[in-house]
């Protein structure tokens, strides 16, 4: 638990800089905008790409980490659909409030998984939390644009334009070129690998501050059941189904404490964004990643130590 806690609270710190930073107006809204483009544009793909290519892949269980959170999402998923009407009916909870819930209980924040794995297990936990990403971003995306389409009033989008997001997103094309070069391609030469390192190096307290930026403690003046229902599925049961599939798929120490980090952060801030331009309840949504980030304080020592 001490170890957790050491690993969490710089974490944390940093995110309660970012939201420091904006709620003085240290920092403009305008440079927010950028410094965000420019972290999961360029740095974080970065970061990916230099531990997925330099990774040992045959040392880490990359079929029993990215199964058991695919298991635990699909899981999740198939559960808060099986949910829907009971929400409608006696909750009056519309499609598009109906989203923010499903984001918030299935989406991961990749910043946090990334910087606590890489405190608490250095490389080893970078590449497994890589492994991670590979596994669940497409999945989490394709589950994202099936919810908003369904119950959000969302024209249908052809394959093609699906195709296009899917080639487009940061995480994915990252997660490709670094798996391509680690697999086909010899090393790098070392002034470009030297390169991607250092442009990596400022993913994670770019994007922590970024995490920090988005809170609106305002906001959870009245936190109501989907607040609640989402932060419980996300941080306590999604975690819970991680762990009990990566236990029956052979995973064990720091690769299933790994796993649990994955599933116990909280939802992504891409999310707000993914609503916001897609009909969802942004409003919503905003409060629920706020929710979720400051009980991810509490509930992630917890569970990683008793999962993991």
């Amino acid at each position: 638990m001490s170890a957790v806690l050491a690993s969490l609270i710089p974490t944390f710190l940093i995110i309660a800089t970012g939201w420091l930073c904006r709620a003085t107006g240290f920092v403009g809204e305008q440079q927010w905008a950028g410094m965000e483009r420019v972290t999961y544009v360029i740095f974080f793909p970065a970061l990916i790409i230099d531990t997925l290519s330099r990774a040992d892949l045959s040392s880490v269980p990359v079929l029993g980490v990215g199964g058991a959170l695919v298991g635990a999402i699909l899981a999740m998923a198939v559960l808060v659909l099986a949910l829907r009407p009971l929400l409608e009916r006696h909750f009056a909870i519309d499609g598009p409030s109906f989203t923010s819930i499903f984001q918030g209980a299935t989406r991961w924040n990749t910043f946090v998984g990334l910087a606590v794995a890489g405190i608490l297990f250095g490389q080893r936990g970078i590449a497994l939390i890589a492994v991670a990403i590979a596994a669940m971003v497409p999945l989490l995306n394709l589950l994202a644009f099936y919810v908003f389409i369904r119950f959000a009033g969302q024209p249908r989008r052809s394959p093609v334009d699906i195709l296009r997001s899917f080639v487009t997103n940061p995480f994915i094309w990252s997660c490709a070129v670094g798996l391509a070069l680690n697999l086909l391609a010899p090393p790098l030469p070392k002034p470009m690998a030297a390169y991607i390192e250092v442009m990596g190096r400022a993913a994670l307290a770019a994007g922590l501050l970024i995490v920090g930026a988005g809170l609106d403690i305002r906001r959870l003046a009245r936190p109501g059941l989907p607040h609640a229902l989402s932060a419980g599925l996300k941080l306590v049961l999604l975690p819970v189904m991680a762990g009990t599939l990566a236990g029956f798929m052979g995973v064990t120490g720091s690769d299933m404490t790994v796993t649990i980090i994955a599933a116990s952060v909280p939802s992504a801030s891409a999310a707000y964004v993914l609503a916001r331009q897609m009909g969802g309840n942004a409003g919503l949504m905003a409060e629920i990643l706020t929710l979720q980030t400051l009980l991810a304080l509490l509930s992630m020592p917890v569970l990683i130590s008793l999962l993991g």
